[in-house]
């Protein structure tokens, strides 16, 4: 027997049970990836199927009527089961099975991937999973959104300071940038701090315009200064961290990196990490995928909750 018209689909059910979580149409529109405008319209659109006045809406928020707490119970369980029914579809794919095709920066590839992925082998997520096989493609982060957009990478990990269009997200750690020199740059025999202006107006080594690592600097930089700052072209552009700092080392000029690649270069006195007056370098670091909310079940999602933990981000 078919369902009746009065069926809510699974999508708008569940950003219904966003509403009941969250208490406003706004966080659940956030929660599910929607605009507030779309959410909205599709909520009364839904009370329209259903036959029935389903939130109270006011200047504080929305709260269930007595026939949508009803509704909210009855979805519940159904949500639940479809959540199981995706699982379970994802787990009889064969592309799914057992192989994880994961996509990185070159920051999060060098310095934090390899302790996430020694995890997940060694059965950090579920309980029983069957072990991984793993692909790792290490690319800039423009590029890692790409590979995740096209579906040749199950699920990405990126730096820039937003998240792409049509990509899912979640911000697994943070991360400081800093500006290093080399020992014998003037930087270096500075008593003040370099402000940021002086940063924006100085010719740094970077990496290529694809990078993390440089649309965080941009970022921070027209934060800090205006959205019109004028910003230095670069005196090199390079296409990975290690060639930016051996470029550094070898008395190019000021460049910014992660404090995760520097580490040993600084305790062996090759870099000096130099202070920037009023500027905030930290940035996010995110998983992104396709699709539902959350990240795809099975192993992505284990690794994703790994990467969340703080495995290997230095304390």
């Amino acid at each position: 027997m078919p369902l009746s018209p009065h069926v809510p689909d699974l999508g708008t059910l569940e950003l219904f049970a966003a509403v009941a979580a969250h208490g406003s149409i706004g966080a659940a529109a956030r929660a599910t990836g929607i605009s507030q405008q779309a959410a909205s319209a599709r909520l009364r659109a839904m009370e329209a199927q259903v036959g029935a006045v389903l939130l109270d809406r006011d200047t504080r928020g929305s709260r269930l009527t007595p026939p949508g707490a009803l509704l909210a119970d009855w979805a519940a369980a159904l949500l639940a089961q479809a959540r199981q029914l995706d699982a379970s579809i994802a787990s009889l794919r064969g592309d799914r099975d057992g192989l994880l095709r994961v996509a990185a920066s070159l920051t999060v590839a060098e310095h934090l991937l390899p302790a996430w992925l020694v995890a997940l082998r060694a059965g950090a997520g579920q309980p029983g999973r069957a072990p991984a096989k793993i692909t790792l493609t290490a690319a800039n982060s423009d590029t890692v959104a790409a590979l995740v957009t096209s579906h040749r990478a199950d699920l990405g990990f990126i730096e820039g300071p937003a998240t792409p269009t049509g990509l899912r997200s979640q911000i697994v750690a943070h991360d400081q940038l800093v500006v290093v020199v080399r020992p014998d740059d003037p930087w270096a025999r500075r008593a003040a701090p370099v402000s940021a202006a002086e940063l924006a107006s100085t010719a740094l080594v970077e990496r290529e315009a694809g990078s993390g690592t440089r649309q965080w600097l941009r970022h921070a930089l027209r934060e800090r200064l205006g959205p019109d700052a004028e910003l230095a072209e670069p005196i090199l552009t390079l296409s990975t961290t290690t060639a930016v700092r051996q470029a550094v080392q070898a008395g190019a000029g000021p460049a910014v990196l992660s404090q995760l690649a520097i580490g040993e270069a600084v305790t062996a006195g090759q870099l000096v990490v130099i202070p920037i007056a009023g500027l905030d370098l930290t940035r996010r670091l995110r998983a992104v995928w396709t699709g539902p909310p959350q990240p795809p079940p099975g192993h992505a999602r284990d690794l994703v909750l790994i990467a969340a933990q703080g495995l290997g981000i230095p304390r």
